[in-house]
């Protein structure tokens, strides 16, 4: 127990420099400043090697002197943790001592951006380490690198050594932390479904703010859950969601993707296309997880509210749905058919009278050959239970 007090999650690295670069690349110049102070403030000559040399940040100039002036810093710093390390090492001292400082040594490097020493001296660390929920922090930690440089394959590959861990022994904390990472991890490669599970589960108890804050994980909670949840989850478990009306009573970070969920779930359809603009211009273009798949989220919100309204028609005129959402005829038509053809609208335009006509499923015929199935599967289970008891001898009994 004393070893796992002797671990504590920091912050680092600072992932708002991370969503601070992005955000210059996406044409945000201001923050430049920002983030070399930053930079310059925590020595981190490798991310500033990394951001002129590997990203091509805009704007940024190289400064040799200042990179040097960095390097010389850290080298400093690595060298007086070393040195410690050794020495704990020469005078036999306790284990959790040694363990200490090599973690110190490890988030120095994540602190200052550098990748490969982070990965290398975590690794050295792991071994040290005895305890399983030690190793888990360990894992997470060196995860956030992943998350910090937007490296996908590196970053499931140690969730996936944490959560290996964590089925064998994790505790009730770190099990809600990993869900937090994994929700994330989701969310950025496009699995919005299982995304929106861990990271609506994870809200009620929610301690990860070394990788998030809490604001950040209810808005990725809205913007999965607006893709996956039926329509009674929408109003349960995020409309109606204790911890998303708290934060909304206080900040306007959710309030785009809050009511675009609510235009949904009312069916107002006016308010539709002007708040998922808003989601899309607020939120989508301004988070590096979520950018990627800002055109793929507002394509598949969009289908979801046309079958929505198509749900209560057997047919209905193109410039009366067009009305309803407050579009021209000519883009809900240009629109419709982007989607019908994948058959994720079952309907047809009828382009010449201006009328959708929506194809419905049989469902009496679905649910008979449901009840068929059903029925067989049934009928097997009781016949292999019938040769069971007569090869047991039970009905001479």
């Amino acid at each position: 127990m004393i070893l796992e007090e002797a671990i504590t999650i920091a912050r680092i690295p600072d992932s708002e420099i991370g969503q601070k670069s992005f955000l210059i690349q996406q044409g945000e110049a201001a923050l430049l400043p920002e983030v070399v102070s930053k930079i310059k403030d925590n020595d981190m000559a490798p991310y500033y090697h990394y951001l002129y040399y590997d990203m091509k940040l805009v704007g940024l100039k190289w400064d040799q002197s200042l990179f040097d002036s960095l390097k010389a810093n850290n080298d400093v710093r690595v060298k007086e943790l070393q040195e410690e390390i050794a020495k704990l090492d020469k005078e036999d001292e306790g284990e959790i001592d040694i363990l200490k400082k090599w973690i110190e040594l490890a988030e120095y490097y994540a602190s200052i951006g550098d990748k490969e020493k982070t990965v290398s001296t975590i690794e050295k660390t792991i071994e040290l380490a005895p305890s399983t929920g030690s190793k888990i922090d360990l894992y997470l930690t060196v995860s956030r690198i992943g998350f910090f440089y937007d490296d996908k394959i590196f970053t499931k590959h140690y969730l996936d050594e944490a959560n290996s861990l964590i089925e064998k022994g994790g505790d009730w904390e770190r099990r809600n932390r990993y869900k937090t990472y994994m929700g994330i991890y989701l969310m950025s490669t496009r699995k919005f479904d299982e995304a929106a599970k861990l990271l609506i589960d994870c809200l009620s108890t929610f301690t990860c703010t070394e990788l998030a804050s809490y604001d950040e994980v209810a808005q990725y909670s809205l913007i999965c859950g607006s893709l996956s949840l039926t329509r009674p989850d929408l109003k349960k478990k995020l409309l109606e969601s204790p911890e998303i009306l708290s934060i909304n009573s206080n900040s306007d970070k959710l309030k785009p993707v809050y009511e675009l969920i609510q235009a949904l779930y009312l069916c107002q359809y006016k308010n539709f296309f002007p708040k998922l603009l808003q989601t899309s211009d607020q939120i989508l273009t301004k988070n590096k997880y979520l950018y990627p798949h800002a055109n793929y989220y507002k394509r598949e919100l969009r289908c979801r509210a046309y079958a929505q309204l198509l749900e209560s028609y057997k047919s209905i005129s193109l410039k009366s749905m067009a009305d309803s959402f407050g579009v021209s005829v000519d883009f809900l038509d240009t629109d419709l058919c982007k989607f019908i053809p994948s058959k994720k609208l079952s309907c047809v335009v009828d382009r010449v009278n201006g009328v959708i006509e929506t194809n419905r499923a049989d469902n009496k015929n679905t649910q008979y050959h449901l009840l068929i199935r059903n029925g067989d599967a049934l009928l097997t289970k009781l016949q292999k239970y019938g040769a069971a008891v007569r090869l047991s001898g039970a009905e001479k009994v």
